[in-house]
């Protein structure tokens, strides 16, 4: 630990992930969140899927304590806003109407990963001594050095939201739902929870779905075959192509997470007639199971809702977590039990004027934001407690 008195933060950025020494990262980011893993940047570097090309180009922070590493984050420079879910293209077409740049930003996240978690990977000593306007100071003197014209740091937890925290920044909310275990022991514990309306829905839903001769199977870690595993890939690259869209993430990145990362890595796979017809990527961390990625080349009967859902809680429930963060998206998880949960962003934007318009927007927004929180909690399907 450096004596505080003399303390010398800096901040500066690696355009590689293997710039960093593992151990460092690994000292500092811990094992408990998969998607903080090292090897999880690895795969997405070597695999080509966040690179320049991609409009993901790597911006790795590490803080430095009199030339110690002291802390580091999750960085890139974007010159999109694609694959974020925390949404700023209307930010991104006033800056154009008015003729200025509004790419590249700074941005300090886990790419294509909607999910609530650290973010500042900071020694516990660098986190008590850091105030918010030195980290907003160092991260605004960070961005004019790299030619950027914004920051924006999404879904931190609870302890980075504290450090962010100061009343001159633009703090931006927003809501998703997650389900969690309040002590069940099995599915039929979680439905025996729910209304007796809401219980006999999920049971209908569930039936229609063997009644067209579907099962599931399980899939985990290295044991994962590459039969599954292309599969998987096929109809997860359904789901962008339907939109028209490329998928973010290739084959590669996922076969390095077997290799690398397996004991975070789960796959069901739907079957009819002997045939795997859909699929869905999970990974687990210590307390929270996370539903990423999921397709299918048809349709089903509530197909969507057992694969990434039903069959997640099971899952869940299991491996005894507590938490189950199935994505973005909305209410048609909230029929089905899942809560809604309040999310956060912090974003530095440098232009004066754009800055208060901004400002302004997110104020009003986060009204918005909490009023549909407050009714999608009276509208939770679980049953009263007197």
């Amino acid at each position: 630990m450096a004596n505080p008195d003399s303390v010398e933060i800096t901040l500066e950025t690696h355009p590689r992930i293997t710039d960093i020494p593992k151990r460092d990262w690994q000292r500092l980011a811990g094992h408990t969140n998969p998607f903080l893993r090292y090897e999880f940047f690895q795969a997405l570097e070597n695999s080509g899927c966040t690179t320049m090309a991609t409009g993901w180009t790597p911006s790795h922070l590490v803080f430095r304590v009199n030339g110690e590493i002291c802390g580091v984050a999750p960085a890139y420079l974007k010159s999109h806003s694609r694959g974020e879910y925390v949404f700023d293209w209307g930010w991104a077409d006033a800056y154009e109407r008015y003729g200025l740049p509004y790419y590249p930003k700074l941005l300090i996240a886990i790419p294509f990963t909607p999910s609530q978690g650290p973010r500042l990977l900071l020694a516990p000593w660098l986190r008590d001594e850091l105030t918010a306007e030195t980290l907003h100071s160092l991260l605004d003197s960070l961005v004019e050095r790299l030619g950027a014209h914004s920051w924006h740091l999404l879904y931190p937890d609870s302890a980075d939201q504290q450090l962010l925290a100061h009343p001159d920044e633009l703090h931006r909310t927003g809501c998703q739902f997650h389900w969690h275990s309040h002590g069940y022991e099995s599915f039929e514990d979680f439905l025996g929870a729910l209304t007796s309306r809401k219980r006999k829905s999920i049971r209908k839903e569930r039936r229609q779905v063997t009644g067209q001769g579907i099962s599931f199977r399980w899939f985990h870690g290295r044991d994962i075959p590459d039969s599954v595993l292309s599969a998987f890939y096929v109809f997860y690259r359904a789901t962008y192509l339907k939109r028209g869209q490329r998928p973010y993430l290739n084959q590669t990145f996922f076969e390095q997470l077997r290799e690398n990362m397996p004991e975070h890595l789960h796959i069901v796979m739907a079957l009819r007639d002997g045939e795997m017809i859909a699929g869905a990527l999970f990974l687990s961390g210590v307390t929270t199971l996370y539903g990423r990625y999921w397709g299918c080349l048809e349709e089903y009967d509530h197909l969507h809702f057992e694969t990434c859902y039903y069959q997640g809680i099971e899952l869940a429930l299991e491996l005894g977590l507590s938490h189950f963060d199935a994505g973005a998206q909305g209410e048609h998880k909230l029929v089905r039990g899942f809560e809604p949960v309040i999310t956060h962003s912090w974003h530095g934007i440098r232009h004066p004027a754009f800055r208060e318009a901004i400002a302004n927007f997110i104020d009003e927004e986060a009204e918005h934001v909490q009023a549909y929180y407050e009714e999608a909690r009276a509208l939770l399907p679980f049953k009263q407690v007197e």
